[in-house]
């Protein structure tokens, strides 16, 4: 496993990483946390270093799964979580409305808020931290921007937390490029980006990224599923999945996907590669990007993760496969 530096916090995180979103089974349709744990297990036990989760993820129960898994291997894991969307309490901007299996249009009692108040991030982060079993946090992570919090006071709580050894590193996620900049000195921004998700491309965060030393870790590089291969145009989804309701998953588009995909095989067999292996790689040899972070609800799409970890793709492939997405358009169509 190709391992990268985390921004300039000494740190070093594996050019895959385990994302943990799933294992919450919060707006996944359920998770089944035996399995979770094993996946989390194999993929540590293969070379992944990085594990990332939020209490968003399913109300805290992704982050009590992590803590499980970590518990006998805390100090050969890099732990990620992140702090700014509450739903014990109406304080903060509202977000959404949700319920237990995902989120919903219509009001309903849980309602999620950003909420990056100093007094509120000290009381995640020590959540968190019983979550996970452990004393200490080595990637805090403002999941959402709260515009009615000052920036200033969200930045001095971070720094405090981390003079008192209760955080090691401070990222962001979901953050636009003037936000990025007046954040200051930052290890980490987390952000959308897959074959079919390039906006960082267009909209400077990557850049500015590369040119500050901040580490980029790509969330969804599969589309959710969309780039394996694997998803049929007839495939149906469980009450709560995301990708339920999501026009990406229409099947004229997940067709339309698969055909293109079919046009990586003879690539994807030149490394003894499954298609979403060679997407994975695809995306970590972007320039700027550090780390790829990829779910896993069992112990094979684990394993899977790790083998893109160890692809190393020449010039000419990356090039290639770049061009066949940019070729064929909006993936919502």
């Amino acid at each position: 496993m190709f391992m990268r530096k985390l921004g300039s916090s000494g740190i070093e995180i594996s050019a895959v990483g385990f994302g943990a979103w799933v294992t919450g089974g919060w707006m996944w349709g359920g998770a089944d946390d035996r399995q979770s744990i094993a996946a989390i297990h194999a993929a540590l036990d293969l070379g992944i270093n990085l594990v990332d989760t939020a209490p968003m993820y399913g109300y805290g129960h992704s982050e009590e799964v992590v803590g499980q898994a970590i518990r006998d291997r805390r100090d050969k894991v890099v732990l990620a979580t992140k702090c700014g969307l509450i739903w014990d309490r109406e304080e903060g901007t509202l977000h959404f409305y949700a319920d237990d299996v995902g989120a919903t249009l219509r009001p309903v009692d849980k309602k999620i808020y950003k909420n990056l108040r100093p007094a509120s991030i000290r009381a995640e982060v020590e959540r968190s931290l019983r979550n996970l079993q452990t004393d200490r946090i080595d990637l805090l992570q403002t999941h959402w921007q709260d515009p009615s919090t000052p920036l200033a006071d969200t930045v001095a709580e971070l720094q405090r937390l981390k003079q008192e050894g209760k955080i090691r590193a401070i990222g962001v996620s979901n953050c636009s490029l003037d936000q990025l900049k007046d954040y200051g000195p930052i290890d980490s921004a987390q952000e959308k980006y897959s074959m079919l998700d390039r906006d960082l491309e267009e909209n400077g965060i990557l850049q500015w990224c590369r040119e500050h030393s901040v580490s980029m870790l790509a969330y969804s590089p599969l589309a959710n599923g969309l780039l394996t291969g694997k998803l049929q145009p007839d495939r149906q989804y469980n009450p709560g999945d995301l990708r339920k309701a999501n026009p990406r998953f229409r099947p004229q588009n997940v067709k339309r996907i698969n055909d293109l995909l079919r046009q990586l095989e003879a690539i994807a067999q030149r490394y003894n590669a499954t298609i979403g292996q060679l997407v994975i790689a695809w995306t970590a040899a972007q320039p700027g990007i550090t780390s790829v972070l990829c779910g896993a609800r069992d112990v094979q799409q684990a394993t899977e993760n790790v083998g893109a970890g160890k692809i190393e793709l020449s010039a000419e492939d990356i090039t290639t496969m770049g061009q066949l997405i940019r070729g064929q358009g909006s993936a919502n169509q």
